[in-house]
């Protein structure tokens, strides 16, 4: 059965589409069989790997697959051990249908049950199909992200060195307990993964410095850094990308680190 790790928090501009991304086409390039979920809906996991415009996907996402209880339909092949659940912008009227049962094209499709255990339900029916899922939420504690926790054993928590990012953490970690005490699948915090660190600032030294004081059984010894061919990633993808190596070489240790402590388990 599917291991199932989100990467998450409340805010934007801390890697996380970036590094879903990344985690989704290790696990694969290791041998592991990989469904990757875009719960975003900027979409930008899904253009990532699939390399097109998300609006290719509109009635085709893992909206409708949650709205008609079927995720089989809606997957999406990427490559022999990469699968992709897309996501589309109209995403974010889940919360619509969910408390209405009116979806974005007018269809109504009543919905009764845990509004935040849609996702880790319809689940169900690929887990077996799998040895990893890999979720990806959007900047905002909503109904996206509390089904994307309900549904995961495992959290990694993305943590730019910012105050503001160092102040979203603990609602985050709230959340995420939140999610271990009315969810089935003992959500718990896997690591902190401090990203996009930029080495010629004191403040982001310091930030990173707090967060490990803060948090020093959670925190990755990985810091991910800025650099340009990690940041062009989303323009060259990971295919016949010159810069691929480059861009994949400091996330190779945080994978190590991660595998490591999810077998620990």
């Amino acid at each position: 059965m599917a291991i199932t790790i989100t990467m998450g928090i409340q805010k934007g501009g801390c890697g996380k589409s970036t590094t879903t991304g990344i985690l989704s086409y290790l696990l694969q390039e290791d041998g592991y069989r990989v469904l990757a979920i875009d719960m975003d809906s900027q979409g930008n996991l899904t253009e990532l790997l699939s390399e097109q415009p998300s609006n290719e996907f509109i009635e085709k996402s893992v909206l409708e697959a949650m709205q008609y209880n079927d995720v089989k339909s809606y997957i999406v092949p990427i490559s022999e051990n990469l699968d992709l659940l897309p996501a589309t912008n109209f995403l974010a009227t889940l919360p619509r249908w969910i408390y209405t049962g009116k979806t974005y094209t007018g269809e109504t499709i009543p919905f009764s049950g845990n509004p935040s255990l849609i996702l880790d339900q319809v689940l169900e029916q690929v887990r077996d199909d799998y040895d990893f899922i890999i979720i990806d939420t959007p900047p905002s504690l909503s109904e996206q992200t509390t089904n994307a926790l309900c549904a995961s054993e495992y959290v990694v928590v993305l943590y730019e060195s910012s105050n503001w990012c160092y102040s979203a953490i603990p609602n985050f970690m709230d959340s995420v307990v939140s999610a271990n005490e009315f969810g089935n699948r003992d959500t718990k915090v896997i690591g902190i993964l401090r990203t996009l660190n930029d080495v010629r600032r004191t403040d982001a030294k310091a930030f990173n410095e707090m967060i490990e004081e803060d948090y020093p059984n959670d925190v990755f010894q990985t810091v991910i850094t800025r650099k340009a061919p990690t940041g062009r990633l989303a323009l060259y993808g990971f295919n016949e990308n010159p810069e691929l190596r480059q861009a994949l070489d400091q996330y190779k240790s945080f994978y190590k680190e991660l595998i490591a402590r999810v077998k620990g388990q």
